[in-house]
């Protein structure tokens, strides 16, 4: 039996031009330089730079006779071109004075070429005297390197792959014997199958000194005791005195446990940060700014406007003229809202952070870390009247420049506890007077995590010892045993 009835349902969808603002918002500096060229590149109705013989876009077009639709489709009679045809007007986020001096518009960064890692080793094999087995071993172990300097993998399973990808039949005691050859090489340690190997190296490489002889007998004969900071046992082991062992453990700390990072010409992939923001102090007051390359110039092609007004003063409009102009109006309409988009991606970086920099101003203006105060996304959320994954997309991959540094704004946001007399404290705050306290702790009988839940609860804060435990790991600063000195 067939029934009819009504039924009323509420849904909420995101418009193209929201997602694409929101896509906007959440890219830092560099990263949203690259989308407005991708931009460029894809949509010939937008232009970039300063010519004065360009027609820019008209940024107050009426946005609510015209939405978006994917699957709408568009009839030559609905195109009014007067509508698309721009006065010469600058867009008006181009209007705001950013601050910025004219060096800042230089946006290339040059890159050094290098030399890999691997054919830095094999350049310095090839100053040794190998026959052909030797040195196809040689190659092949250099380029079993790791970025660190280490070779991983056993010499079994290094003369099976020998066997199979090289056709080189050899032995371990063949291999060992190359891998030694390997060992010489700079920088000192490469090639080095753990951590014990690659210090040993190190240190039969250096002159023969008493430090650095006991040295190389604690970690050839003792690793594990100095691993663990048994100092005792190693006073024990080695019949020395404190300020010898003192000293052949300061021979050990100088050498570098990951040599193949040492090598400048590694070519690894450095992350250039570039703020998004600038806070200055201007007379005892905060100044913020955004960085100019978050406002690039643009504007409609010139030519984009000469084919409109010929389609326009056309008496007898062609098949083809039309499809043009339904062309040409689907990429005027995606420049405007780009250039909306970016208006809009200004506006609320701008306010989110206006509103971070105002919560915690005491901060901004100390640089004490211990002034910041407990701050969650909804704190500026509800500030400035957004979405907290609006002001999320802005934390967690932009950065300001301040008098103190350059910041990842999200390490401005935390929790907060309660100290003994009930106020809120960041825990950004216990975490830096935690850091304080085990700076200033005697090293030869460092405070376990016990000891430090108990000086903090005497400075006002009453919490747990694996609260303390949980704030030392992310601060990275290991257990008692370990930061022990002699």
């Amino acid at each position: 039996m067939l029934k009819q009835h009504l039924q009323f349902k509420l849904s909420q969808k995101l418009s193209p031009q929201q997602i694409q603002l929101m896509k906007l918002i959440q890219l830092p500096t560099q990263a949203f330089e690259q989308r407005v060229k991708q931009e460029l590149e894809e949509n010939p109705a937008l232009d970039s730079g300063k010519d004065s013989g360009d027609n820019d876009f008209e940024n107050d077009f009426d946005n609510s006779n015209d939405e978006y639709n994917d699957n709408e489709t568009i009839g030559n009679d609905e195109i009014n071109v007067d509508e698309y045809l721009s006065d010469d007007e600058i867009p008006d986020y181009r209007m705001q004075a950013n601050n910025y001096s004219s060096d800042d518009e230089e946006k290339s960064m040059p890159y050094a070429a290098g030399m890999s890692f691997t054919q830095h080793l094999i350049n310095q094999l090839n100053t040794y005297r190998l026959d052909d087995e030797e040195r196809d071993i040689a190659e092949f172990l250099v380029g079993s390197v790791d970025e660190s300097g280490y070779i991983r993998r056993s010499l079994s399973d290094i003369m099976d792959d020998l066997a199979f990808t090289q056709n080189v039949y050899t032995s371990e005691e063949k291999i060992n014997s190359v891998l030694k050859i390997v060992h010489q090489l700079d920088p000192a340690g490469v090639g080095a199958r753990n951590l014990q190997e690659c210090l040993s190296i190190q240190l039969h490489r250096k002159d023969k000194t008493p430090d650095t002889e006991l040295a190389i007998d604690i970690i050839d004969n003792a690793f594990e005791q100095f691993t663990k900071k048994h100092y005792n046992k190693l006073l024990q082991k080695f019949d020395v005195t404190e300020l010898q062992l003192k000293d052949a453990i300061h021979e050990i700390e100088h050498l570098n446990p990951k040599p193949g990072g040492s090598y400048a010409g590694n070519n690894r992939i450095v992350e250039h940060v570039v703020p998004d923001f600038a806070i200055r102090i201007v007379d005892g007051e905060l100044e913020l700014t955004l960085n100019g390359r978050n406002a690039p110039e643009l504007h409609v092609s010139r030519g984009y406007n000469d084919m409109l007004k010929g389609y326009k003063e056309s008496k007898e409009k062609s098949k083809s003229q039309k499809d043009a102009v339904l062309f040409i109006k689907q990429k005027l309409d995606a420049a405007k809202w780009f250039i909306e988009a970016i208006k809009q991606r200004q506006q609320t970086l701008f306010v989110t952070m206006s509103a971070i920099m105002h919560y915690q101003e005491e901060y901004f203006l100390t640089g004490d870390e211990r002034t910041l105060k407990p701050m969650i996304l909804k704190d500026i959320a509800d500030e400035i009247n957004m979405d907290v994954s609006t002001v999320s997309r802005v934390a967690n991959s932009k950065y300001v420049d301040t008098p103190y540094g350059t910041k990842l704004i999200k390490d401005f946001f935390s929790e907060a506890m309660k100290n003994d007399q009930g106020e809120d404290v960041s825990t950004r705050e216990i975490k830096k007077i935690l850091e304080t306290v085990i700076e200033e702790e005697n090293k030869k009988k460092p405070l376990t995590d016990e000891n430090l839940a108990s000086i903090l609860k005497e400075k006002g804060y009453p919490i747990a010892r694996r609260t303390v435990a949980k704030y030392r790991e992310q601060l990275d600063i290991p257990v008692a045993r370990l930061r022990k000195k002699i």
